[in-house]
């Protein structure tokens, strides 16, 4: 798998609730280095950091890194990492993509590992993540995106939905999904060549496209909710992990 594997981190300067969110410091390096050291750490495949400005790019470059510069204007992370992929492998000797989100400093290389597991049966286009909601509040918060799933094992479900609402109804439990993606290449071609459908744009969830298209999405449950960093205090709870 990891001569045909592709590891893309999407980053991109601009963000409403912390600006310069890539370049934010971390311990001893910028936070697209740390998700880019611990992407190199799972040991799947070449990583690379998909960037929309020069001196991201230089960050990941001074530390060792690969980046490739991207348009400005791309709509979602996905149509980045398409791009990245045509330019870094246009002879499409890769087959497998996998879109680590570059707000993610402290993740696990487990973690990451875990997204390749569902793409060993041939049936699944799109593989990715979630964890069992254990705190209370998680359970009717909507920032907090759930995949509904039918369950394949204890480790694994076949998504069915993903929903901002409280999903499904009655006892059992809840899977907070983690937003990362690992994409057979036909899948992510066919993915970012489709319009935004009617649920992805009334949930503001892109993975809804695919299951409206018919494409199987299957998810590989971990222990834990990598820490996300969108607000200054998320940054100073990284920056505490990672001291």
């Amino acid at each position: 798998m990891p001569d045909h594997t592709l590891v893309i981190i999407p980053a991109r300067r601009s963000a409403t609730r912390l600006p310069e969110k890539p370049l934010a410091r971390i311990g001893d390096a910028p936070m697209i280095v740390q998700v880019w050291r611990r992407s190199r750490e799972a040991d799947i495949g070449r990583v690379v950091v998909a960037c929309d400005d020069a001196e991201i790019a230089a960050a990941v470059r001074d530390a060792g890194g690969e980046a490739v510069m991207t348009a400005a204007d791309h709509p979602s992370g996905s149509d980045r990492i398409h791009e990245a992929l045509c330019r870094l492998d246009p002879d499409g000797a890769v087959s497998v993509v996998v879109n680590v989100q570059g707000d993610l400093p402290t993740i696990e290389p487990a973690t990451i590992r875990a997204a390749l597991d569902p793409l060993a049966d041939p049936e699944v286009d799109i593989a990715t993540l979630a964890a069992v909601i254990r705190i209370e509040e998680e359970r009717t918060n909507p920032n907090v995106v759930k995949v509904v799933g039918s369950p394949l094992s204890d480790r694994r479900l076949r998504a069915l939905y993903f929903t901002r609402a409280t999903a499904p109804h009655g006892d059992g439990p809840l899977h907070h999904h983690i937003g990362l993606y690992a994409f057979r290449r036909a899948a992510l071609t066919r993915f970012v060549a489709l319009p935004p459908s009617a649920l992805e744009q009334r949930e503001r969830l892109e993975q809804l496209r695919a299951l409206e298209a018919g494409m199987r999405i299957d998810v590989a449950v971990v222990d834990a909710v990598p820490l996300g960093v969108d607000t200054p205090a998320d940054l100073e709870r990284a920056r505490a992990l990672l001291s």
